[in-house]
């Protein structure tokens, strides 16, 4: 880190096919577009190499994942180090024979490979049947440095639970970053889409001012169908990034593919914690029960 205030932020919104290698060189190209517009930090969606894969239960799927580090975090570390830029990758982790998790990644300019983020909270709902294929993470919250930033991993689900977000901003992460695949079953678009995405872009708003850090969503685009042919999931894109004081800085359109630009201003964080000081009046002495699943004794 070198002392800079700002950091140039690029974030990745793009539609996945069939093919992992054509998402893979799409997001290579999305991300030199990103650099090309002065980016320092570029982060992907969650599970870019592939059509998200997790609306049925299929073994064959276990064949798109790979170790961490591996090809694929080798090969944007290269590119990483051409551009001198920073990346975060949202892979399908192959840790040993039957044991996979859904895995953000960091590589740096020069420094390669940093190091990677488990995602801690595994949903199991209907076209979202991560529990079949992810072991939760056992990593714990992780921040890690790159470029001028603490940079915090969280991954999709983990962006609803605000202990996540807490913990990891305690670990001293001035931006926490969500590689994700969010979007509508069709079929309830129009009676609960609104509301849907309302609460999504809610919850994250509250992280960045309950923190007092920036916030990064990089969801997909695009319709996706069923493998099974019941239906799919139209992902609503609209990646957002959100200042500490809440406040969308950025937000990219629904059905685009695009590089989202972002300037953070990381000495907006002090004054903002210095004028909500949440994390100064925080009665840690009273949280113990947090530990627990549900109060009902």
């Amino acid at each position: 880190m070198n002392g800079k205030e700002k950091l140039k932020l690029g974030v990745v919104q793009m539609s996945m096919s069939d093919e992992p290698e054509e998402n893979t060189a799409k997001a290579e190209a999305m991300v030199r577009d990103a650099a090309a517009q002065g980016a320092e930090l570029i982060c992907l969606p969650e599970l870019f190499r592939s059509r998200y894969f997790c609306q049925t239960e299929d073994y064959r799927r276990f064949d798109l994942a790979e170790p961490i580090p591996g090809p694929t975090t080798e090969r944007f570390a290269t590119l990483a180090a051409e551009l001198d830029v920073a990346i975060v990758l949202s892979l399908f982790e192959a840790r040993a024979p039957g044991l996979y998790h859904n895995t953000a990644a960091l590589v740096d300019g020069e420094h390669g490979y940093v190091g990677k983020y488990r995602k801690m909270h595994i949903p199991d709902d209907p076209r979202y049947y991560e529990k079949f294929y992810f072991t939760p993470g056992d990593l714990g919250f992780k921040v890690y440095p790159a470029r001028t930033v603490r940079l915090g991993l969280l991954v999709c689900w983990d962006q609803w639970y605000p202990e996540a977000a807490r913990l990891t901003a305690l670990m001293g992460a001035q931006v926490l970053v969500y590689p994700t695949a969010i979007g509508w079953h069709p079929e309830e678009q129009r009676t609960v889409g609104p509301a849907q995405h309302g609460a999504w872009e809610t919850i994250q708003r509250s992280h960045a001012i309950a923190n007092g850090c920036f916030v990064v969503a990089a969801n997909r685009t695009g319709f996706e169908p069923d493998p099974s042919g019941n239906g799919g999931i139209q992902f609503w894109g609209q990646s957002f990034v959100v200042g500490p004081d809440g406040v969308v800085l950025a937000r990219a359109g629904q059905d685009e593919e695009t590089v989202l630009m972002a300037e953070l201003d990381f000495a907006r964080i002090a004054a903002q914690r210095q004028g909500w000081p949440f994390l100064r009046d925080r009665r840690i002495d009273s949280y113990a029960p947090l530990e627990r699943r549900y109060l009902d004794d």
